[in-house]
């Protein structure tokens, strides 16, 4: 298995082989969860400011552009973000830990995502980003604005966001 550290070391992009595997990697999941959405569909920048979670992501059907921005105050990539093109084809995984913020958007006819968390979700600590702050600058590769959520639509600027230690 290929790994890549990004511009924020932390996140680590996957690129295994079909049959490989994560041996020597000391994660512990606990939960594991699947989502489908249709194009221009965007989902985050999701983080939690308590029971934060580490995830593995990837996509088995369908493409998705996704995006991590580091949260954490003390880290020197703090407010930097990374993205990779997750695919079925591809097979790429994106390691997100814990205090990076995360999401995507959809940019086939639809898309199935799938990740694994190393801490159960827990909703009065989950927390969103905005996805078009212009202080973290991500160029979404989508024309217009992308269908999201009620939630997502009220999210955080990083200057007003709660972020981690």
């Amino acid at each position: 298995m290929k790994t890549t550290p990004l511009t924020i070391p932390e996140v680590i992009l996957f690129e295994p082989k079909i049959f490989g595997d994560a041996a020597g990697c000391e994660i512990q999941f606990v939960q594991d969860n699947h989502s489908r959405s249709v194009k221009r569909v965007l989902r985050g920048l999701h983080y939690q400011t308590q029971q934060p979670q580490g995830k593995l992501v990837r996509v088995t059907a369908g493409e998705v552009f996704d995006v991590a921005v580091d949260l954490c105050k003390s880290s020197p990539t703090f407010g930097e973000r990374v993205d990779a093109y997750l695919s079925a084809e591809n097979k790429h995984q994106l390691w997100i830990p814990e205090g990076v913020a995360h999401g995507f958007v959809v940019l086939s006819s639809s898309a199935e995502f799938s990740y694994k968390t190393t801490d159960y979700y827990a909703p009065s600590y989950e927390r969103s980003l905005a996805w078009n702050d212009p202080a973290i600058g991500i160029d979404w590769p989508i024309e217009g604005a992308p269908t999201m959520s009620v939630k997502d639509q009220a999210a955080a600027l990083l200057e007003y966001a709660e972020v981690f230690a």
